[in-house]
């Protein structure tokens, strides 16, 4: 098995990375599909094409829900939950066992530098780890209905789920829907983006590898129109875990009324990190950057937002922008502070932004340029940005850049702090960073969010409910409210007398 740096050689010298997965998982093996179709995957920080993948089609969704359906209706849902658990056990390590493959692989195809993928893909084998653990512990309620009733609830698993997973952070999303719905007892048709369709494979294969009954995990790739589209109308599927855009989310809502399928959607975010004067300054700074620049700010849950307390407005943001300044950019195989953004169209998006600001004259005091890697002159990068003194009403405290564009707003009091965190369509996440650990909670309460963070960004883990309020969507990934949504809850009631 090569090492990290071995494969980082490899990639280097030839442009591309060996063996590969090569077609559909489906059934328990790797298949291409007869049409032969396929597409390219290209490495954003080079801006080059590395490799090609197939691009499904609506027969390839058909087979697949086809497969999980046997599978789960004929073996799983009655395996014993114990037998699940060392089924998962076994795909944690084994992820670990795997971990210099597929976080270089995870690396190349979104763009993040190495350490984040190393990050992400530790984080995929502890959820594994968490929901084996959890397999035998998924218990019901008795009911007090008196000496002549017996009143009981169990969790049945809901069937066939589909699996809709964004491009910033394949392993992790596929991870973190692919567990519990196993543990459930369920079976899992998923659609990995088409910019990063690899880890999602390697994943389903790892399972397999595992132990995993043949049909239960399945991995189609192609388009959104093409197979995202017709799996999330398929009316075989039970249920639907989809993160992505506010616009592609409420089309698969409304797809799925036709058939009253359940749904959990984790759209989008417009997070506010709020700093309060009384803050540990180096602690704050240090959390404001990781939360908006890790992954270049393409990730849901960013802190895209800072809300400060005029009295320490100034030196705060000169020490930020003296450290954002100082960020390194590069591909993320060198692991820099900084890695590209995903693609050639996002790019563009990120830049529209900046470019409107700066027509209607806000004060850039960081960045706000299309660049490239340094060393190579290539690949689609965007400078970390900061603009300061954002009225509430511009698109920038609106609306989700979904890059490394930091947005600074002034509040007068914690009061003015969290009415300017509440004042938008998203509510996904929320930062504070205050030495008042009362007034943090009390903030706490008062910020609309599915999550709030005090004095350290991204605190938590699986074991924290994740998901949104408002447009950023409804339902809850990640703990045991993770699990349950994957379950459908029966009571039963009876007369023992």
């Amino acid at each position: 098995m090569k090492s990290a740096a071995e494969l980082t050689a490899e990639y280097l010298e030839t442009g591309t990375l060996e063996g590969l997965p090569n077609g559909h998982f489906i059934d328990g093996a790797f298949s291409r599909p007869g049409h032969n179709r396929s597409m390219e995957s290209f490495d954003p920080g080079s801006a080059k094409a590395f490799a090609s993948f197939t691009a499904g089609t609506e027969a390839d969704v058909d087979d697949a829900v086809s497969s999980a359906r046997k599978a789960f209706e004929t073996s799983w849902r009655d395996v014993l939950p114990v037998e699940r658990a060392r089924i998962l056990l076994r795909a944690s390590q084994l992820i670990l066992e795997n971990i210099d493959r597929l976080a270089i692989v995870e690396c190349v195809d979104s763009g993040k530098p190495l350490n984040e993928a190393m990050g992400d893909v530790r984080g995929a084998a502890r959820t594994f780890e968490y929901y084996a653990g959890a397999c035998d512990k998924l218990q019901g309620d008795s009911f007090p209905l008196g000496p002549d009733y017996l009143g009981y609830s169990i969790h049945e698993p809901v069937g066939v789920t589909a699996h809709i997973i964004p491009w910033n952070f394949p392993i992790s999303t596929a991870a973190r829907g692919f567990a519990p719905a196993l543990a459930a007892g369920c079976a899992v048709v998923a659609k990995p983006a088409e910019q990063t369709p690899f880890t999602a494979l390697m994943l389903a294969e790892v399972l397999s590898q595992a132990g995993l009954p043949d049909g239960l995990c399945n991995v189609l790739t192609g388009t959104g129109q093409e197979v995202g589209a017709p799996l999330t109308r398929h009316t075989g599927v039970d249920h639907i875990t989809f993160t992505g855009s506010v616009l592609t989310g409420s089309s698969v809502m409304k797809t799925a009324a036709d058939d009253i399928t359940r749904v959990v959607l984790e759209l989008g975010g417009k997070s506010p990190v709020v700093v309060m004067k009384d803050c540990d300054q180096d602690k704050a700074v240090a959390g404001v950057l990781g939360a908006i620049y890790e992954h270049a700010g393409q990730i849901c849950s960013a802190g895209s937002r800072m809300i400060i307390d005029k009295a320490i407005h100034d030196d705060f943001l000169e020490e930020l922008v003296a450290k954002t300044k100082a960020l390194s950019l590069g591909h993320g195989l060198r692991d820099p502070n900084v890695g590209p953004v995903n693609s050639a169209q996002h790019l563009d998006k990120i830049n529209g932004f900046l470019d409107r600001a700066k027509a209607r004259g806000l004060n850039i005091v960081a960045g706000g340029n299309v660049t490239v890697d340094p060393e190579t002159g290539a690949g689609w990068f965007f400078e970390p940005t900061i603009v300061d003194g954002v009225d509430q009403a511009d698109e920038l405290a609106q609306e989700e850049v979904f890059g490394p564009v930091l947005t600074v707003q002034v509040a007068d009091d914690a009061d003015h702090a969290v009415a300017l965190a509440n004042d938008c369509q998203y509510g996904l996440v929320a930062g504070i960073f205050t030495r008042d650990f009362s007034a943090a909670h009390q903030m706490a309460r008062q910020i609309d969010a599915g999550q709030i963070y005090i004095n350290e960004y991204f605190a938590g883990g699986i074991e924290v409910p994740f998901g949104g309020n408002k447009k950023s969507g409804f339902g809850r990934e990640k703990g045991i409210e993770g699990l349950k949504s994957y379950c459908k809850t029966k009571s039963v009631a009876a007369k023992i007398s």
